[in-house]
């Protein structure tokens, strides 16, 4: 029987990227994990832990879990992985055989070789080098302004906190980046003004 969707206990960042040694595509940890390991320290209780990777490439993971099972989340429901489902939405959540629960969630992204594609809008293009950076022991995550992009569609209290955690951090290039992303992807959008206003200080 699957578990239910709060059946999560999820790896801490450095287990899962023990567990992901060797593996050949530009994985990170991404959503407010990112953001804590980009300021080094852990700012919030989390209850997931999402990654990202070229959708490509996901095949490449699983091989690294045998006995493990995969399932997209769509819509309150859970569909084991097969061609059908990892085709109608980009998260795939991983269960461990043994705990019977949810370790990790993976983000499948578009991708044109080396760089990303932003899913919510394909005008947004960075270069992997670019948005995986690494914590001084070898944590790959997602560039906070990269987070906090996908962070914006719908902000949550979690989300208004990881912006307000990481906002006095950020440094001109990575505001500019962030402001000019939303403006794209999120006409409008408050945390524009938010951006602008610290970077005055």
């Amino acid at each position: 029987m699957t578990p239910g969707v709060d059946a999560w206990q999820p790896y801490a960042p450095r287990e899962l990227a023990d567990r992901l040694a060797g593996l050949p595509a530009p994985w990170a940890v991404a959503g407010g994990w990112a953001v804590d390991l980009f300021l080094g320290r852990i700012t919030r209780a989390h209850h997931d832990l999402e990654i990202t990777l070229p959708a490509a490439t996901f095949g490449l993971l699983t091989r690294l879990f045998p006995g493990w099972e995969f399932h997209v989340p769509r819509s309150g429901t859970l569909t084991p992985a097969d061609p059908v489902s990892l085709a109608a939405d980009f998260q795939t959540w991983a269960l461990d055989p043994v705990t019977r629960t949810w370790r990790f969630d993976v983000f499948r992204e578009p991708h044109d070789g080396d760089t990303w594609i932003c899913r919510r809008d394909p005008r947004i293009r960075r270069p992997y080098a670019e948005v995986v950076l690494r914590t001084p022991d070898g944590i790959p995550f997602v560039a906070p302004e990269v987070a906090l992009l996908f962070k914006a569609k719908g902000p949550r209290d979690t989300d208004e906190h990881d912006l307000a955690a990481v906002l006095p951090e950020l440094g001109p290039a990575r505001r500019d980046w962030l402001a000019t992303a939303l403006a794209v992807a999120h006409p409008g959008h408050p945390w524009r003004d938010r951006l602008a206003h610290s970077a005055e200080r």
